[in-house]
């Protein structure tokens, strides 16, 4: 084991998580290696973009770098900001045929005119790489956590290594109800026996909730600029509790006064992100199982 490896993922205080993707990028790249030579077939993910967001064309390129230094073909669908929703599911319904494609995934946020649930629904199950499509959540729900959302996916692997794998007898409050995070983390934190409690927009008095925390988990991303005042603050949090920020660019957590009460922070940027494109090669490789390594 090599000196970077035996360095804990909880450092200072502090939730590397850029040591952990690059930990488990690796995995997954040896594993890709292996199966190549066994198949003879390379996994292929396949990404799409309808229009000219920036935050998706950046996206997507994080993305696609990471497919190629794992060793993940990838191919790329640049659409004009008119395309039908026809169009696009025509492309869907081909890419879904072809046998070489084993992961889709459909940049969000689509343009107004395309209704994005029938856009992820299109979707094959198995090669639904972000894990929003029905079939993909039902199963989730009911335990399963093959091809789920890469986001959630990665921030219960990072309580995984920071000695959180078994959440019994842990109160988590979640700060999110979106699809995207906080929805299917409910279902994976409830999976390792967490004590869940969803906290939202609505939600009155947040910091009686937060207080309460042994893992926190927040997502409102609503903050501007460095400048502006935080939404999580350390008289918010209990001593020791694990504080996990997913709101980029500029983050929930007052990270500095935060980090001296909490146990572990992640910090933004350098503590999700790289989780998230780490989980989304995982959905790859895994997408490529159930197609080919049967």
């Amino acid at each position: 084991m090599s000196e970077d490896e035996q360095k804990p993922i909880c450092d200072d205080h502090v939730i590397m998580g850029k040591r952990l993707a690059k930990r488990l990028r690796a995995q997954v790249k040896k594993e890709v290696e292996q199966l190549i030579e066994n198949h003879g077939i390379a996994p292929k993910l396949v990404t799409v973009i309808v229009g000219e967001d920036e935050g998706s064309q950046m996206y997507v390129r994080m993305k696609r770098k990471a497919c190629s230094e794992a060793g993940i073909l990838s191919d790329h669908n640049d659409l004009p900001v008119k395309t039908t929703q026809t169009e696009l599911l025509a492309l869907i319904d081909q890419l879904n045929k072809d046998r070489t494609v084993h992961g889709i995934l459909v940049q969000l946020p689509l343009p107004d005119h395309i209704n994005e649930k029938t856009i992820i629904g299109a979707i094959t199950p198995l090669k639904d790489v972000d894990g929003f499509s029905p079939t993909n959540i039902y199963n989730l729900f009911y335990g399963s956590e093959v091809l789920s959302s890469a986001t959630p996916h990665g921030i219960v692997t990072i309580l995984d290594h920071v000695g959180m794998k078994d959440l019994s007898g842990k109160h988590v409050v979640v700060v999110n109800r979106s699809m995207i995070v906080g929805k299917p983390l409910i279902f994976l934190l409830l999976n390792r026996n967490a004590t869940v409690t969803v906290c939202h927009s609505r939600t009155a008095d947040l910091a009686n909730f937060t207080r309460q925390a042994d893992v926190l988990i927040t997502a409102i991303g609503r903050r501007k600029s460095e400048g502006a005042p935080f939404f999580i603050t350390a008289d918010m949090i209990k001593e020791d509790a694990v504080v996990i920020d997913v709101a980029s660019p500029h983050g929930d957590v007052d990270f500095e006064h935060v980090k001296e009460k909490a146990l572990c922070i992640s910090p933004v940027p350098g503590g999700v992100g790289p989780m998230t494109i780490a989980m989304l090669l995982r959905n790859v490789l895994d997408a490529y199982s159930a197609q080919v390594a049967k």
